[in-house]
């Protein structure tokens, strides 16, 4: 919290926005949803070799606890009502990772897929792109980092007000 001060008495006083920001960067809480070879790489990130909860990601199995979805490999136009569904139950404010190429933009099944969404984008709004075919784990942390950089200069308290 960069506009925080501390009083002679101990005590911080901070904006309320900031507070809030600190608080939700450091606990993201996100949705998994892996439906190709990204999936094992995204599940690789969450193991103990690259350990993701160190930066405060735990995963949850309900989109009523989380705030980020992760969506890791191909989009079908199957699938699309079931991701659209999963992101309506999340609570806001909530976000969305797309993890590798197939999930951006339809990776190399685009052109002859009939059957594959040319980008989640299409289908729900995305804040964070993870490029690869498929990305490395270090990718996906790196995301998290993106987003945490996100969280911490959004103006909660503000919108509400003005909104």
């Amino acid at each position: 919290m960069s506009t925080s001060t501390q009083t002679d008495s101990g005590i911080v006083v901070a904006k309320l926005d900031d507070l809030l920001n600190w608080a939700r960067l450091s606990s993201m809480w996100p949705v998994s949803f892996g439906i190709a070879c990204c999936a094992i790489e995204m599940m690789g990130a969450m193991a103990a070799t690259y350990d993701l909860d160190r930066y405060g990601v735990f995963p949850r199995a309900s989109p009523r606890q989380a705030d980020v979805i992760i969506i890791a490999g191909t989009v079908t136009f199957k699938m699309a009502d079931r991701i659209r569904l999963l992101y309506e139950q999340m609570p806001e404010p909530k976000y969305v990772i797309s993890m590798g190429s197939c999930s951006n933009c339809g990776g190399p099944y685009w052109q002859h897929g009939y059957h594959v969404v040319k980008g989640v984008d299409k289908i729900i709004p995305v804040d964070i792109y993870v490029q690869g075919c498929p990305p490395r784990p270090e990718a996906l942390i790196g995301a998290f980092l993106e987003l945490q950089k996100k969280i911490g200069s959004e103006h909660i308290i503000n919108e509400k007000i003005n909104s």
